[in-house]
């Protein structure tokens, strides 16, 4: 959680690294696709921040600006990224569709594409019973259904519905999600022993 301007600050140059700008200042005034999705993320890590830190007057309006600010890009991006659940280093590529909500923690270096869906198995399912460790890159038009665990260093092919737990250092794809390789990692090695 950023509770402090220096923790906001470290977490946003993990972001701004994750998207991997190589000319920042053209992407901000030109529009660029990595530039709009970097909008959005920024303000969603104010929002974190004016959220979490002691509120003083001030704070509670500009809260309430990041809030309406991150609703209007939710719009117009087609995201909803639930606020103080995903870790730093978080790269949206591409616009199009994304809902990340149902989740109760993310890791860090999250890579997302378009047309992904963290939902629920049935409407009585736990809403915060999925959690996604660390470096971690979701295909496009992946599902995952809570409530699954999924673990450090994974790639989740495109398309994929993932209903079960994945465990660290592995790749996976189709319906339902299957390990198709382990990743050559000693960390995963040693989680599968």
């Amino acid at each position: 959680m950023i509770t402090t301007k220096k923790e906001l600050k470290s977490w946003l140059q993990v972001d701004h690294k994750a998207f991997g700008f190589k000319y920042p200042i053209l992407a901000k005034f030109s529009w660029s696709e990595n530039g709009t999705m970097y909008a959005y993320l920024r303000n969603l890590r104010y929002l974190e921040y004016y959220t979490n830190k002691r509120q003083r007057p001030w704070d509670k309006l500009l809260r309430a600006w990041h809030f309406l600010r991150w609703r209007r890009l939710n719009l117009r991006h087609q995201l909803y990224i639930k606020p103080n659940c995903v870790g730093p280093g978080l790269h949206i590529v591409h616009h199009g569709y994304r809902r990340i909500d149902s989740v109760k923690s993310v890791g860090c270096n999250l890579t997302i594409l378009p047309m992904v869906l963290i939902g629920k198995k049935n409407p009585d399912a736990n809403t915060d019973g999925c959690t996604i460790g660390n470096n971690v890159y979701i295909g496009a038009g992946a599902v995952i259904m809570n409530p699954v665990n999924i673990g450090d260093n994974v790639i989740i092919g495109a398309g994929s519905v993932v209903t079960k737990d994945i465990p660290s250092g592995c790749i996976v794809a189709g319906n339902p999600a299957k390990i198709i390789k382990y990743l050559n990692d000693s960390a995963s090695l040693k989680n599968r022993e």
